[in-house]
């Protein structure tokens, strides 16, 4: 059960819809680059596994945004409705950033989800691997921000 009032729709049980749209709101999201806005999603308590880090609660999960996008330079993501049951959903992803040298990278990952009866999101999992690309090799070239809606998906650009 949330620890908090927040109501984050759409809540489970998910159809197919309804998953995909939490998707899609997830990565407009993340796409703000912005820590707090993105923390609002998760139970205060929330738990993650993001690559070998562990967090817990809203606090840490904003240090490490914070921390993720000092590093991770013109961060766009793509992220993929994969699947779902009543309270989880399955995600996978690429994004593209830079460092501050300039090198390029993609980033490929699947995260699992589970969320409680406010569509907040108690527990994240998530497995990640960079590739180096050249700045030749990008894909999302799109401004800073929203993904346009015209823009292919990850299964359109073969990743």
């Amino acid at each position: 059960m949330s620890t908090d009032s927040n109501v984050r729709p759409p809540v489970p049980p998910f159809t197919r819809e309804t998953a995909a749209q939490k998707v899609r709101m997830a990565e407009d999201a993340w796409n703000t680059r912005e820590p707090e806005r993105v923390s609002l999603a998760y139970t205060v308590d929330s738990v993650w596994r993001n690559r070998a880090e562990f967090l817990s609660g809203r606090e840490m999960i904003v240090q490490f945004l914070r921390r993720k996008w000092a590093k991770e330079l013109d961060y766009r993501l793509i992220k993929e409705f994969w699947a779902f049951d009543d309270a989880r959903i399955s995600v996978r992803f690429a994004y593209e950033w830079r460092d501050d040298s300039g090198n390029w990278f993609r980033s490929y990952g699947n995260e699992n989800w589970e969320f409680d009866e406010s569509g907040l999101m108690p527990r994240r999992i998530a497995s990640i691997n960079d590739l180096p690309i050249e700045e030749s090799e990008r894909k999302y070239r799109w401004p800073l921000g929203h993904r346009p809606d015209e823009h292919p998906g990850l299964s359109q650009l073969g990743l």
